[in-house]
């Protein structure tokens, strides 16, 4: 155990890339993910961490705990929770994207029907196929939620759902559908079984993110340990975007030194006498920025990758910390409105 009665819960996939890509994301961090019995335990801890503990999940049981409240963080894909969590924006916070596990779910056709292009010429093919067989057009998919959702927003309503329980991308080869619903990377798939994807057939474009519930119980020790966790990814993305500048300068630059244009968004950290030795910049400004010093006067500039920087503001434990607030008032007003019902 992490060393905690009542420890802070982080949800992490359990195997293949995605699992792969997560644990990388929190060793940047520092945080070593360690499974305690084991390779097939299901539980771990962040080695060095109290108060944590680690569940390692298949990322769609990690979705219903975020949503269920079983677990306060967790790593999963945008495309499940939005098909599989009813009022995902009430239950969960998603507090960042981690830039692993893309996917777009989309709407794909045969490329023989070269005269569909758009949701509205599918929507011409549902119609043309009842007036001619009697039967509604067939989409395989195991996105039923996000399909249901995206056609009524497009006013397709003449078809019905086939769930798939295998390679989706094979049943209008097979004859089980017509369409399909699917998430793809690159479209190499859908390529490889004669099918497209409709110009505006985008239903999601989904990636691997940080996600808070906001139906577990958050108890004062449970919001300290996040803080401290996020203080930790902050701090390593922060880094990760920046570079410390060194300069040596003659005294009679300065002046010129000490006022670097607000373009390259430089920070300047002074050595204790007022001379400007030392800056932090965003990194794709980094070799601008040294050029300038060097014009204005500068003999040499050092660039430096940054492993951690902290800072007053944690960005991610204050985007989290106003949403567990504004859930808290939220529920306080629903048990005053049902108290109440109640009296009356």
């Amino acid at each position: 155990m992490s060393g905690a009665l009542n420890p802070l819960v982080v949800a992490v996939p359990s195997k293949g890339r995605l699992q792969e890509r997560a644990d990388a994301f929190f060793a940047r961090a520092g945080l070593r993910l360690i499974r305690q019995g084991g390779a097939r335990d299901y539980r771990g801890v962040f080695e060095g961490v109290e108060h944590i503990e680690i569940l390692f999940l298949s990322a769609s049981e990690i979705t219903t705990q975020l949503a269920s409240g079983g677990a306060h963080l967790g790593v999963t894909g945008a495309d499940l929770v939005h098909e599989a969590v009813a009022d995902a924006a009430r239950k969960l916070a998603f507090l960042a994207p981690l830039g692993f596990g893309q996917a777009d779910v989309v709407v794909a056709v045969p490329r023989a029907w070269i005269d569909v292009r758009s949701m509205a010429d599918l929507d011409d093919v549902a119609a043309a196929l009842r007036a001619k067989s009697g039967q509604r057009m067939r989409v395989a998919t195991k996105y039923v939620n996000l399909t249901r959702r995206f056609f009524s927003e497009h006013g397709l309503a003449d078809y019905r759902i086939v769930e798939s329980a295998g390679a989706t991308e094979g049943a209008p080869a097979s004859g089980a559908a017509e369409i399909i619903v699917d998430i793809t990377t690159t479209g190499a798939t859908l390529a490889a079984n004669a099918l497209k994807t409709l110009d505006d057939g985008t239903i999601l474009k989904s990636e691997a993110q940080l996600i808070a519930s906001l139906t577990a119980s958050w108890e004062p020790a449970h919001r300290e340990a996040a803080r401290s966790l996020l203080q930790r990814i902050t701090a390593e993305e922060t880094a990760r975007f920046m570079r410390e500048i060194r300069v040596d300068a003659p005294a009679a630059a300065a002046a010129a030194l000490a006022r670097p244009p607000a373009q390259f968004g430089a920070k300047r950290a002074g050595t204790g006498d007022g001379t400007p030795s030392r800056f932090f910049v965003r990194r794709e400004e980094a070799h601008g920025f040294s050029d300038w010093l060097i014009a204005q006067g500068a003999t040499s500039v050092t660039v430096q990758e940054l492993d951690f920087v902290y800072t007053a503001t944690n960005v991610l434990w204050e985007r989290l910390r106003a949403r567990l607030d504004e859930a808290q008032r939220a529920a306080a007003r629903r048990n005053s409105t049902a108290e109440s019902k109640l009296a009356g």
